[in-house]
């Protein structure tokens, strides 16, 4: 019987695959990756949920990457331009960050920062678009409102001129 021993890969090799894992591209898969590195699918699988975990307990004042402001996304993409692939992985394990935040933060600045734009734009139209039904709804309420109050007018007008004309 055939008995495999447990491989260990040391930090520098998981930071590695971690980094190759999150920066593929769209079309390619985690079985593809381990299987570049010489590696178990789950292996390499959990190794990305622990480090997804990690990075929402970073104690880096509990900001989510996608809640970084226009600022410090820019500030952060001066910080690491230029840096090799292992330093980046540090900076970004200490600040709570993902390879891929960065890259997508570069494009957005080099393509205007449309999507973002597009987003805030389309959460304000719907914001203005429930204000509007809104009023609308109160608008209709009013003018029935108004309607009834003049109908009985109307016949309060009726009334008096039946009632005054059979008492002359």
């Amino acid at each position: 019987m055939l008995v495999m021993k447990k491989q260990r890969h040391t930090s520098e090799f998981r930071e590695q695959a971690l980094a190759k894992a999150f920066s593929r591209p769209g079309d390619q898969g985690i079985a593809d990756v381990a299987s570049s590195l010489n590696m178990n699918t789950s292996t390499l699988k959990g190794w990305m949920k622990q480090a997804t975990q990690a990075q929402r307990q970073s104690p880096r004042s509990g900001v989510p990457a996608k809640e970084f402001t226009l600022a410090e996304r820019l500030l952060a993409l001066q910080e690491t331009y230029g840096m090799s692939e292992e330093s980046l992985n540090v900076w970004c394990r200490e600040r709570g960050v993902f390879a891929r935040d960065l890259s997508q933060w570069r494009q957005s600045f080099c393509t205007g920062g449309s999507s973002e734009r597009r987003l805030e734009a389309a959460a304000e139209l719907r914001q203005l678009k429930q204000a509007h039904a809104q009023l609308q709804r109160e608008m209709n309420r009013k003018d029935k409102a108004l309607a009834e109050a003049a109908a009985l007018l109307i016949l309060q007008k009726k009334v008096r001129a039946l009632w005054g004309a059979e008492d002359a």
